[in-house]
Formats: structure tokens, sequence, C-alpha cells
């Protein structure tokens, strides 16, 4: 059992990996797996101070804690992802909630980031995202949001017109968009021209023209972000990433063949490297780089947070093997 969740991943990087001070607003039942998940979050090193505790009715009728099931998959038979999150504290949160003046503004966070897996948990979950970003846009914060479209998520309310609506709205308010083709096509509309359905190739150029289309349609758009992943089998995927900043697109170093154990929480330690970048050294290419190579490493361990360092990372971004170091 592993803790985790798309926003956490990211604060639990930044924090372990990259030596940032980090925080996690979320809710947990209160009982004794409400209070291991704390445990494990401060094991972490993410700051605690924002997790609200809600009781529990004993059973889990009224609140609950989420899980999510993964089947890791290997060679031909690919992941598998079950979430279990109706009902959880996390899914009850709505607006009101949390004192985002406090938090942006005495508290002074500097880089406020979510995504679209809790927007889809509930009614109010989108509508308190909304006030959130709304906030951190007041205060001068900025904002990053990964589209993580999962369709399990969506589909008894709404599917993809009710995913889109969400997260267009969303998307006005965002600095850096992180996501895929398909979260850019599922999430906010933007078709990939000769996409692959089965994701088996992908075409630069063509998610290229995507971009460009999606950065005039959004012009709040500082930066986009996405990973770039061939699924060869479940253990052996092309691996690379991409961003657009200040009209250019910059690649990351490609890594071909790489060997997965477990792929769940790649995508979040490659925002977190990528965030790491911009945030120390406002470079697109440096921050693509640290984010593929953050990415990369992280599904070589299991669970869904990074087990890698800095200099690990660094490591790899210059080519490095992996040689046993004694």
């Amino acid at each position: 059992m592993w803790e985790g969740g798309g926003e956490y991943n990211v604060a639990r990087g930044l924090r372990r990996c990259f030596g940032f001070k980090t925080a996690v607003c979320t809710a947990f039942a209160e009982n004794d797996v409400g209070r291991l998940l704390e445990d494990f979050i401060l094991q972490g090193g993410v700051d605690t101070e924002f997790v609200k505790f809600v009781p529990f009715d004993g059973v889990g009728r009224v609140t609950r804690n989420g899980l999510n099931f993964t089947e890791r998959g290997f060679g031909a038979r690919g992941a598998v992802g079950i979430p279990d999150r109706g009902n959880t504290a996390a899914s009850q949160l709505k607006p009101g909630d949390f004192d985002w003046d406090h938090i942006f503004g005495k508290v002074g966070v500097r880089w406020l980031h979510t995504g679209g897996i809790f927007a889809a948990l509930s009614d109010t979950t989108p509508q308190l995202v909304v006030e959130c970003v709304k906030k951190a846009k007041e205060h001068g914060t900025i904002v990053s949001y990964d589209l993580n479209y999962r369709p399990s998520l969506w589909k008894s309310i709404g599917g993809h017109k009710r995913a889109q609506e969400v997260n267009k709205e969303i998307a006005r308010y965002v600095d850096v968009m992180i996501g895929n083709e398909e979260d850019f096509t599922a999430c906010l509309g933007f078709h990939v021209e000769g996409a692959d359905e089965n994701l088996l190739t992908i075409d630069v150029s063509a998610f290229k023209k995507m971009i460009e289309t999606a950065v005039k349609a959004f012009p709040n758009f500082k930066a986009t972000a996405t990973t770039l992943r061939a699924a060869k089998t479940a253990t052996v995927n092309d691996w690379a990433a991409i961003t657009w900043m200040d009209g250019k697109f910059y690649e990351s170093r490609k890594y071909p063949d790489l060997e997965i154990l477990d792929r769940v929480g790649g995508g979040d330690s490659f925002a977190s490297g990528f965030i790491y970048g911009l945030m120390t050294t406002g470079d697109a290419q440096k921050a693509v780089d640290y984010g593929a190579a953050h990415g990369a490493l992280a599904m070589t361990t299991p669970g869904d947070t990074s087990m890698a360092s800095k200099d690990e990372v660094e490591k790899l971004m210059k080519g490095g093997g992996a040689r046993v170091q004694r």
C-alpha cells in the first residue's frame, strides 16, 4: 500500500527530491486510516497544516478515505487502475473550506498545483478549484494544472461534455497547463491530427500544432507541457517530454525503451521536476529535462511517489548510466 494523489505526488516530489517546502490541502476521515495517511505525508516531508479531518461515522456511509487499486501490468498486459473515491472526505470539500487569503496572502504560497482528478470527484470539487485558482490569481500566485483525464471518473457525471465544461472554466485561470494528447482532446476539445488511437506512435509536429491552437484559445497559458509516452509493452515505454513557452517549443532528452517497474506517478513526477526547473532557472529547456528525468526515475520504483534524489535526476539528465555506485 502506498499513499498518493495527483496534487500530493507533485508536492512530495518537490519536497523530497528537490528540497522545496510544500503543503497539501485535502481532507481525511478521522479514523486510523486517515491518521495513517497523515503519517505517510509527514514521512514525505509535506506540511499537513491544511489537512482537514472530518468526523467518521464508523462505517463510511457519510464519509470515508479514498482508495485506488492499481495493477501494474506486465508485457502485453497493460496497467489497470480502479478508483474507489465515492463519498470520500476529499470529494466533499467545497468552496469556503480553506482560507485562501491566508494561504496565498499571509503564508505566501508562490505556486499552486491542482488537477483534473480532484475536479472530477463531485459537484463541489470543481467549484472549489475555481474558487482556489481565482484567489491565487488575485495574490499573484502561479497556477499549474494537470488535466489528468480519467474516463472512469467522468463516466456517470456527464462524460466528455461535463469534463470539457469543467476544465474549460478552470483553464481560464491557469498559467502552466500540463497534459498529454488525450487530455487536451478530452478535457479542452483540441484534436491532434493523425493521433494513433492506441498511442503507440506520437507525431510531435501534430501535437505542436494542437498546442499552438490551444495557446491562442487560452492566451493566459504562459507555458504548456506534456509527457510523450509510447507504451510498446506495459514494461517497456519510449519516454520523453515537450514544453511550449514564450512562443517556442523545447524537447527533453529522449528515453527510448525505458524499462518500467511501476508507471503510476510518472506524470506527476514529471510535473514536479518541471515546476522545480521553472522556479529555479526560468529556463524551459532545463525545466523539461528535469521533468522528464524525474519522471523516468519515478517509474523505476514502486508506488505513486518519487524515491529519487536531485543528484540522481541531474546525473540522468547528463546521460549518466546505471552502473552500480559504491
